[in-house]
């Protein structure tokens, strides 16, 4: 990790934006979260003696055609200190933006994975949601013509980040129910990862224990102790998925976030218990070098359950506990209409990453028993 600075208070925030080598900061955020979660009190006396350009996002999740706006308004701009502030969306702008160029074939060259990356400037990271950690990840994502490509790139790694509880306190309990879900996958997902080393083991035990402990009343009675806790869960997660990156439940999001909306964690929730059980179910045909049983050893510990329909049951209380909905008709999703869409749309990239190997019949029987 290369971050510079992480406090957690205005104060040395303010200390670090004062420095006169920040003449001109150019500030991402969505208009809803940047009024809504305080952001805009912390940061109208700070910019006060500085030249500030705003950037409010439009988009839902990262889209290209907005990306190269924004590119093209840094360019500009030409900014001293580049400001992510909100949630994943603004968080993958910010980073994309500040490492890529408008150059020739940009489409072409993201989804093929051959872009050119050099950072403009400095980048500062102040999420407003408790949920993926990337204020310390190496990734962005960005979708084209509805299919989400994930960017690794150690230049995307911010090189400042704030915790701010205040201003995770202040999501809606929609927003802090998918956040923190996907933290909590993120935890689990990294633990069965190939990727996974014994430092990211590490960093999953501490996010999934913090999040175990926190979750349900950061959703039903927020507060600044367990809003800063999750954040903490969710800092610690990233660092996870930093080093061993996620696998199926992630991979098979994805397609549910750009069809239908669902925001990222709640579409990780949609098939996450029957991801984990087929793993657990078919744990024989692992191909990663590690024990998977003795994995799933440590996960039933942080759950205190002892096998894997108590470890499913408590999942599900989770999600009905902090109203993450897996009725389809409810959430408007038609899966018998969308499963081959589906199954061509899952990364691959996640799916070599998960120690039983999956394909296209796997995840058909997955979408299908779970339309049952």
């Amino acid at each position: 990790m290369n971050n510079e600075i992480n406090f957690e208070n205005k104060n040395n925030l303010k200390k670090l934006l004062n420095d006169k080598k920040f003449r001109k900061i150019f500030f991402i955020t969505g208009k809803n979260s940047f009024n809504l979660s305080g952001a805009k009190n912390i940061f109208q006396d700070i910019f006060f003696e500085k030249k500030v350009s705003f950037f409010f996002k439009k988009e839902f999740v990262p889209q290209f055609a907005e990306l190269k706006f924004l590119i093209k308004e840094i360019l500009n701009f030409k900014p001293d200190l580049i400001i992510g502030c909100g949630g994943g969306c603004v968080i993958d702008y910010a980073k994309m933006a500040n490492i890529v160029n408008l150059e020739e074939k940009l489409k072409s060259k993201i989804i093929n994975l051959s872009l050119t990356t050099k950072k403009k400037t400095k980048l500062l990271i102040i999420p407003t949601t408790a949920g993926s950690g990337a204020e310390v990840t190496s990734n962005a994502v960005i979708y084209i013509n509805k299919i989400k490509y994930s960017i690794e790139d150690q230049n995307l790694i911010p090189d400042y980040f704030f915790l701010l509880p205040e201003l995770v306190l202040k999501s809606s309990k929609k927003i802090k129910s998918s956040a923190g879900f996907d933290c909590l996958a993120q935890g689990i997902e990294s633990l069965f990862a190939v990727k996974s080393t014994p430092e990211s083991v590490k960093f999953s035990k501490k996010a999934i224990q913090i999040a175990l402990n926190n979750f349900t009343n950061f959703v039903s009675k927020p507060n600044l102790s367990n809003s800063y806790k999750m954040q903490l869960a969710a800092n610690f997660s990233g660092k996870a998925i930093n080093i061993s990156k996620t696998i199926f439940p992630h991979a098979i999001s994805y397609p549910f976030t750009s069809h239908f909306n669902i925001s990222h964690g709640h579409a990780v929730s949609l098939f996450f218990e029957s991801c984990i059980k087929f793993n657990y179910l078919n744990m024989n045909k692992n191909h990663a070098n590690f024990n998977l049983n003795e994995r799933y050893k440590i996960l039933f510990n942080l759950f205190k359950v002892k096998n894997i329909n108590d470890f499913i049951k408590k999942i599900n209380n989770l999600k009905k506990e902090t109203n993450l909905d897996n009725n389809f008709i409810n959430l408007g999703i038609d899966l018998k209409s969308y499963k081959n869409k589906i199954i061509d749309e899952v990364n691959p990239l996640r799916l070599g990453n998960n120690p039983i190997k999956i394909d296209s019949e796997v995840i058909k029987l997955i979408l299908e028993n779970e339309n049952k």
